[in-house]
């Protein structure tokens, strides 16, 4: 009897790449769910905190956006895999800034950006938490923001963002729980779970949908 193929993900020791099995239920890449580099995959490293946005939380949030982002400047401000800012890039955003400060990890999405030929994105390595403070206020129509899981950093980095955004922008916001508090200028525009995923959707300048909270199947 065949047995069905053994599968690897990427992991780092002293800085160099290696291949080691993983277990089952594990995902070692995330794949593209729509625009032009749909069913795409991206490489998965194996690093603490690292959990892709599954993929009917990346369908609901463009759901949401809309799938035509041309002429959107779009920040990633936790990139991990990457598969937030590649999903905007592929609906045709013009300008996808991808922020992480592992190096492996910023090694790992420049190949996956020279490989899909993705030139209105780039990756910087840089800690978001320092970056965002220092950029230019009302820079990007939508903020990107998965930091990793249990971090508590979702609140501290939606304070950051808020002030990055056009009138009218939209920052989205993936946690283990939703915010509490908003930061000052934005409402809450959409929200839902999926599983131990909370991810909201909030706007600047606009009145809040009149949506209840759902649970994504």
């Amino acid at each position: 009897m065949k047995r069905p193929p053994v599968k690897h993900r990427v992991r780092f020791v002293d800085g160099k790449p290696q291949a080691v099995r993983i277990a089952a239920g594990r995902p070692n890449e995330v794949r593209l769910i729509g625009g032009q580099w749909k069913r795409s995959k991206l490489p998965v490293a194996d690093r603490p905190g690292l959990r892709p946005t599954p993929d009917r939380v990346r369908e609901t949030l463009f759901n949401w956006l809309g799938q035509d982002l041309s002429g959107w400047r779009v920040l990633d401000a936790f990139a991990g895999s990457g598969a937030l800012g590649f999903e905007a890039a592929s609906r045709g955003a013009t300008e996808v800034l991808l922020l992480e400060r592992d190096a492996a990890l910023v090694a790992i999405l420049n190949a996956s950006r020279q490989r899909l030929g993705a030139a209105a994105l780039r990756v910087e390595r840089a800690d978001a938490m320092a970056w965002m403070p220092a950029c230019a206020p009302g820079r990007f129509d939508l903020v990107l923001l998965d930091p990793p899981f249990d971090t508590g950093l979702a609140g501290p980095a939606a304070a950051l963002a808020a002030r990055l955004l056009v009138e009218g922008g939209f920052l989205y916001v993936e946690a283990d729980a939703p915010l509490d508090a908003l930061p000052d200028g934005l409402v809450e525009h959409r929200r839902a779970r999926a599983g131990a995923v909370h991810f909201q959707l909030l706007r600047r300048g606009y009145t809040a949908a009149v949506e209840l909270p759902r649970t994504v199947p």
